[in-house]
């Protein structure tokens, strides 16, 4: 089973924060040495001393925090997957590096070699990055640290650094999205929990965490948070592109993304592009095409979900079929900002014009506005299409909103059948009742003469009795009276209280308290009378 995607730490994605992973709990130690003022221009011997070397600001607790020591120490084996963009818009053939401990040098030195002239941009996939690795891009191309921990923590992020008019920057991509696997992938990655996975997931015994994959019973797949992580150095002459994949991980792996940039290389309509545009740039934009393609695929099956969850509403009133609607619309939610952090993605790029194009020497005017022109065309459309993924999403919320409401109201109606039936039984009861209590009523007068013939009295059995009728009579009026007193006195509702919050003790008092105020409220009744007699004595005197 795909692992859960930790919550972003969105305070340390981007170096304009000036406090790189170190939260406000934590104690600050100054540093021994003044920090230059030009980082990357310390001078650098060798990669292991990354990223301290290049950037001393980030001390060892803010390497350790945010999760680079760790990786560092990371000694797997790594492949590097590479194809240069040359000059001409071809495709050189890529290549692949498997990078281990005993040839970690030799990979070195080949990263020290310099480049051809007609390679416009070289890719770099990295598939489960080692330590060295991490080390050695860091020191080669100067990469901020942030990169790596927006990537190692999957905290999106998009900036710019190290601008420089007509030489070139660095920018970085950090960008999550969602993407559709079925689940016979997981189930051969995990043989043993098989039977436990199916019964737990795909039988909707989810909890709400939008940072966990979503189970599809319908369609047998999941919808898992994937991560494109993208650096890119820009250069007059060769820019770099660092594609970051993590390790142990159902996201996208390395030599697939590096198959789909080759693939982009093969289209007639991008090919065009990278002939006629000189930036680089267009090479990150068309590799940003692989989050689109996997959130249609993702959208689209779960379009074909909700149609099953809404045939199967409409023919059983099975609650734990609404409490998978509210996990679907929890993760719908969760979807709307991760689209908009893809529109932004997209809008950073378009609007981060390369500086190396301002270079008069090597770009014409003319070079310049086709590219502008160019990358703003393709990037409208690549956020046409985003936003028509949003409203593909909001469509289905609101088409998910419907399908709740139908099994709530399908509920209701077979509520409202239940209460129907069960009024249909306690009137049938009721009748029966009734006739119980008819029968009482001709009975009653039997019982009552048989009750008092039966009395042990003098007067109905005779001189041998020691009771009379009016000992009876006199029995029965004072218990009643006591049942009487004492019946009203448990009563706290009710008109012979005044007080309705007076304690038992008190509420026993009730007769005396009621003929007290019933005198009270005679005498004043009994005043306003006087007063008006009085007053026509006077006048008639």
């Amino acid at each position: 089973m795909p692992r859960r995607i930790p919550v972003p730490s969105h305070r340390h994605a981007a170096p304009s924060g000036p406090w790189p992973w170190m939260d406000l709990d934590r104690e600050f130690t100054p540093r021994a040495t003044p920090l230059s003022e030009d980082a990357s221009a310390v001078s650098v011997h060798t990669w292991a001393g990354y990223p301290q070397s290049i950037f001393p600001n980030w001390t060892p607790d803010q390497v350790q925090r945010s999760g680079i020591q760790a990786a560092s120490m990371e000694s797997e084996p790594c492949v590097v997957y590479e194809v240069d963009v040359l000059k001409d818009g071809n495709f050189q053939d890529p290549q692949e590096y498997k990078v281990s401990d005993t040839n970690k040098e030799e990979f070195w030195d080949e990263m020290q070699q310099r480049r051809r002239d007609d390679i416009r941009v070289r890719a770099l996939f990295v598939e489960d990055m080692s330590g060295p690795i991490l080390q050695m891009f860091g020191t080669k191309y100067k990469i901020e640290p942030f990169f790596f921990s927006d990537s190692i923590n999957w905290i999106p992020a998009r900036y710019q650094e190290e601008r420089r008019p007509g030489k070139g920057d660095h920018i970085t991509i950090v960008l999550t999205f969602i993407r559709k696997m079925p689940y016979s992938n997981t189930v051969r990655r995990s043989k043993a929990k098989k039977d436990s996975l199916v019964r737990d997931v795909l039988a909707g015994e989810q909890i709400i965490d939008t940072q966990a994959p979503l189970a599809l019973r319908s369609n047998n797949c999941l919808l898992l948070l994937d991560l494109l992580a993208i650096h890119m150095v820009r250069t007059t002459h060769s820019s770099t592109i660092i594609s970051y994949h993590p390790p142990h991980c159902e996201t996208t792996s390395a030599k697939r993304l590096h198959a789909r940039a080759c693939y982009a290389g093969e289209s007639v309509y991008w090919q065009k592009i990278f002939r006629k545009c000189k930036d680089p740039t267009f090479v990150l934009l068309a590799i940003l095409w692989y989050a689109l393609y996997a959130w249609d695929e993702a959208l689209e099956v779960l379009y074909a979900h909700i149609g099953q969850l809404e045939s199967r509403v409409m023919s059983t009133n099975d609650m734990e079929l609404t409490r998978e609607l509210h996990i679907i619309r929890a993760h719908l939610l969760h979807y709307a900002s991760l689209l908009q952090d893809f529109q932004k993605s997209v809008t950073f790029v378009l609007n981060t014009a390369n500086p190396a194009m301002e270079n008069t020497e090597l770009f014409t005017d003319q070079d310049r506005l086709e590219s502008k022109d160019l990358l703003k065309k393709e990037a409208d459309n690549l956020l046409s299409e985003v936003d028509r993924l949003q409203r593909l999403r909001d469509m289905q919320d609101n088409r998910l909103k419907n399908v709740i409401d139908l099994a709530f109201a399908t509920v209701n109606i077979e509520d409202s059948r239940d209460m129907k039936k069960l009024t249909e039984a306690t009137m049938r009861d009721s009748a029966a009742m009734k006739q119980i209590s008819y029968l009482t009523m001709i009975f009653l007068p039997a019982g009552f003469a048989a009750g008092v013939f039966g009395m042990n009295v003098k007067e109905i059995n005779g001189s041998g009795s020691l009771w009379t009728l009016p000992h009876y009579i006199l029995t029965s009026v004072i218990l009643t009276c006591l049942s009487v007193w004492v019946i009203v006195a448990f009563q706290q509702e009710s008109r012979f209280h005044e007080d309705k919050t007076a304690g038992f003790w008190a509420r026993l008092m009730w007769p005396f308290m009621y003929v007290s105020r019933s005198i009270v409220a005679a005498r004043q009744r009994m005043r306003p009378m006087k007063s008006e007699e009085e007053s026509m004595d006077e006048k008639y005197i």
